[in-house]
């Protein structure tokens, strides 16, 4: 769905990737290499392209396109590394169809493995250390990426990984410590961009305060505007949302999740206080913040009434761009190895698992009702109706609002299209001859 040929989601909602930028820039200088770079999601893959080495990030999502590209390249006799968020979730697996795999941040081991490649002495799997040194990280190779093809190509990362253990967070799983940048890094890094509005791409950026605050201060004489992500737990602190506004903040992705504590609690996120809601997105909205408020359905507690109840809550505190998810299991996450352990995984196909399809036995519903349930708010809260509702109502600015409520809607409208059966005939176009279960290595996930 993602993809550029024949996908539903907009350049308004895309922002340049960071992972793909990063690992460019990484390449040693002293390997005089030829570097392109191709993002699948702005661009058509050329599959006769020559290449010595070939790298493939993939996410859980992406992890069945990654492995038949990876097939075929190899067939052609280009050696191919993968990496990225299932690899290091599944190295076995994954090396099935790879010359080498890397797991967690590849800020050491990708120069690492160029030079073994070129030397000839490639290994099987290469395992960034945990407490890697974040200093003097080189500027990503963002020349390199499709003129626009993005809404912003300033994505920017300070911190990594998250303290939390919500039962369903790949991150966590991926990676087990807290780390951050020097901040001195961060703002040279936001100097040297030609870009104006700077993304945030940090999954939990501001469990350290006296870091975030830092950095925020650090920002104000760039008089740049951005967006990233934030817990509910920006609301608790005053100062930090005002540095947060002081520093050129326009927009929060918020995890809500939920509208019930009941929920809170079943996703090990009970900081997150529904009662509170209410006044968290008061405080953002009156200091002009723009909130992506991020809502899973699906969790055992929900039933069929839980679509309204999400989207009356929604429309009521105007959320400004609401985006909604199935809870889905991912490999590795305790979410997946609790509902294994209950017999309720109904596929391994990975590519179901992109939080838009159903690939377990809910609780109080059936699969079918989580499903046309989801796609249900998907067209509530995108018809025009709502849209002007909440635009209008929340008292912040309404332009960007506007433009990536648009680009939600066309996405809200599409989602339809892509029923399994769809996805499943998507998959056997570029990957006739394998079932996808073949991808699956039973005993790595049990």
């Amino acid at each position: 769905m993602y993809r550029k040929k024949g996908g539903i989601f907009p350049t308004l909602l895309r922002y340049a990737p960071l992972t793909l930028t990063t690992l460019a820039a990484l390449v040693p200088k002293e390997l005089e290499a030829e570097i392109e770079i191709v993002d699948e999601g702005v661009c058509v893959l050329d599959e006769n392209i020559e290449a010595d080495l070939i790298g493939i990030s993939a996410i859980t999502g992406t992890a069945v396109r990654a492995y038949a590209l990876a097939n075929h390249f190899r067939k052609r006799g280009a050696t191919v590394v993968l990496g990225g968020v299932h690899p290091t979730l599944m190295p076995q697996e994954a090396m099935h169809h790879a010359d080498a795999v890397i797991t967690g941040l590849a800020y050491e081991t990708w120069p690492q493995l160029l030079r073994d490649f070129k030397n000839g002495e490639l290994k099987k799997l290469y395992t960034q250390p945990e407490n890697i040194n974040l200093s003097n990280l080189p500027i990503p190779r963002r020349d390199l990426l499709k003129r626009f093809s993005y809404i912003s190509y300033g994505a920017v990362q300070a911190t990594f990984g998250c303290p939390y253990k919500c039962d369903f967070c790949a991150v966590t799983a991926t990676s087990k410590n807290y780390l951050h940048r020097p901040i001195t890094d961060v703002i040279n890094e936001i100097e040297a961009l030609g870009s104006h509005l700077i993304i945030f791409v940090d999954p939990s950026p501001i469990e350290d305060k006296k870091y975030i605050k830092e950095l925020w201060r650090a920002m104000i004489p760039l008089k740049k505007i951005w967006s990233g992500l934030a817990t509910v737990k920006i609301a608790d602190d005053e100062e930090l949302m005002d540095l947060a506004v002081k520093s050129g903040c326009k927009g929060l992705l918020i995890g809500f999740e939920t509208v019930s504590n009941e929920g809170t609690q079943i996703i090990n996120k009970s900081f997150n206080n529904v009662s509170n809601y209410k006044e968290i997105v008061k405080k953002l909205h009156d200091r002009g913040i723009t909130i992506n408020g991020t809502f899973m359905f699906g969790m055992d507690h929900d039933d069929k009434d839980s679509f309204k109840r999400t989207v009356d809550f929604v429309n009521e505190v105007k959320i400004d761009l609401p985006r909604y998810s199935i809870y889905t299991p991912f490999p590795g996450t305790p979410l997946f190895k609790r509902l294994e352990k209950e017999g309720r995984i109904l596929t391994k196909n990975w590519t179901l698992y992109d939080a838009q399809h159903v690939v377990y036995k809910p609780l109080k519903m059936t699969s079918e009702e989580l499903r046309e349930g989801q796609l249900w708010a998907w067209k509530q809260t995108y018809s025009i109706k709502s849209i002007i509702h909440r635009i209008l109502g929340s008292g912040v600015p309404p332009y960007v609002p506007l433009i990536t409520n648009i680009g939600y809607r066309y996405y809200a409208k599409k989602l339809k299209d892509f029923p399994i059966s769809k996805m499943e005939e998507i998959q056997f176009k570029w990957n006739p001859n394998h079932d996808s279960d073949e991808y699956i290595l039973k005993e790595e996930i049990a």
